[in-house]
């Protein structure tokens, strides 16, 4: 691929690296950027504030519902106070990653 992808798998689902925008006027996944790290993150943006976890919680709604999967396979990994998370997704790997994939053609 010619270009690093945010995610990996996992076993048991996948692994995905997402830069989070909170009270971003819209639920949006906006495609993929490259930090000043080097590494590549999904761009998402939420209409919800970050307090008591919604903006947290509306990123996993987002991309359960982007993925067509139930919202509890969703969860935060690690990132709960930073604008870089990590978002656990459960399920098949391949198919979680084909999926993904599309958002890269589209997105």
């Amino acid at each position: 691929m010619p270009h690093q992808v945010p995610w990996k798998a996992v076993p048991q689902g996948v692994v995905i690296d997402v830069r989070l925008t909170p009270r971003g006027g819209r639920d949006a996944i906006e495609g993929v950027e490259r930090g000043a790290d080097g590494r590549s993150v999904l761009k998402a943006r939420v209409r919800a504030a970050p307090s008591d976890g919604e903006a947290n919680a509306a990123l996993c709604r987002l991309i359960a519902e982007a993925l067509r999967i139930a919202p509890r396979q969703v969860e935060l990994a690690s990132g709960a106070a930073s604008r870089v998370k990590r978002i656990r997704v459960a399920g098949d790997a391949a198919a979680l990653v084909a999926a993904l994939g599309q958002w890269l053609k589209t997105g």
